[in-house]
């Protein structure tokens, strides 16, 4: 037992699919070390994930200004925490320039960056391989402050909170839209925000279609973005489309009542796996993007990959031979129905 580490901050400045990856690491932490307080430092549009995690101690918000960091601010605040130990789990210069000039005595980050001398404990693992999922990847930069944990799909735990007010402006809006929230519901999340190589909007619509004829209710979401892709998909009344509408809090809410939950590879099916809905996810063969390192962490999944045997995949090489269109999307229909009946 380290018994130096008492005040333990861990950085995850990304996304919300990276975020909710990296929540089993606190609860770990007070596993081992009850005594431990462990804060997060994250961006203000993912503090949601955070709240009323009875393993998190402290959230600490990522100053910003017009899109870009505040080194000074930052700097003072996290120094005035006290804190001995930092694992960056996603690592930026800037991010790592403030944690160095904060004090921090034990600064854990990866030891394969131009500016990994501002970390003094190094990890040396390329997560860009894929040899182990993404959550795997977080946990085991635990073994640096002397804890080694097997973590698998069964063991795992998020902690993930649903927000009570978020829950009745939900149903609020299904009151409003003469959605009944008694009935089951799916919810569709056609975009991904970039982070992968999606499934063409034409496969949405056609799997969207066939579970309507299901009389089964339909609830797509994306963000401001997205709406004009989730619109497509807005095929009847079944259908609801809410893309741009829900707040982070309001979206985990509304997943934490679906019975299934339909997305490419992005942040909101972390949330759904975390909240132990089942997942159903597609993905491309590009190592960096696949399956293998961000698929949903349970075992209440279906993933899909594109059929095409390709070896080191690019995701130039993956736009231009549209190697997600072959998908088939008739085996994917009726593997979902397989399993409605067994939910």
């Amino acid at each position: 037992m380290n018994n130096t580490v008492k005040n333990i901050l861990i950085v995850r400045t990304d996304r919300i699919g990276d975020v909710v990856l990296s929540l089993p690491m606190a609860e770990i932490i007070k596993k081992h070390y009850t005594y431990c307080k462990v804060s997060f430092l994250v961006r203000d549009y993912t503090k949601e994930i955070l709240s009323n995690n009875p393993s998190i101690d402290e959230t600490i918000i990522l100053q910003e200004k017009n899109g870009k960091i505040k080194l000074s601010a930052n700097c003072k605040e996290i120094s005035s925490k006290n804190f001995d130990a930092c694992i960056v789990v996603n690592p930026t210069f800037v991010v790592a320039l403030i944690l160095f000039f904060s004090g921090i005595k034990l600064r854990i980050g990866t030891g394969y960056r131009w500016y990994s001398f501002l970390f003094n404990s190094k990890v040396f693992e390329h997560r860009k391989y894929a040899e182990k999922h993404e959550l795997e990847f977080n946990v085991n930069m635990l073994q640096k402050i002397g804890i080694k944990e097997n973590v698998n799909e069964k063991n795992v735990q998020y902690h993930l909170s649903v927000d009570t007010k978020a829950l009745k402006s939900v149903e609020e809006i299904f009151l409003n839209e003469n959605i009944d929230i008694k009935k089951p519901y799916i919810i569709i999340h056609p975009g991904s925000g970039g982070s992968s190589i999606d499934l063409p909007i034409s496969k949405f619509i056609e799997l969207t279609k066939k579970l309507i004829e299901e009389d089964l209710q339909i609830i797509i979401t994306g963000n401001k973005n997205e709406i004009e892709i989730c619109n497509q998909l807005a095929l009847s009344k079944k259908a609801l489309n809410l893309a741009g509408k829900l707040n982070l809090a309001q979206l985990i809410a509304l997943i934490s009542k679906s019975t299934m939950f339909i997305s490419n590879s992005t942040g909101p099916i972390h949330i759904a796996a975390a909240l132990g809905k089942f997942t159903v996810g597609f993905y491309p063969k590009i190592v960096s993007c696949s399956k293998e390192r961000w698929a949903p962490y349970t075992n209440n999944k279906l993933v899909y990959e594109p059929k095409l045997d390709c070896e080191n995949c690019t995701r130039e090489k993956c736009e231009k031979l549209n190697c997600m269109d072959s998908i088939d999307m008739s085996k994917v229909y009726n593997d979902i129905k397989n399993v409605l009946i067994k939910i």
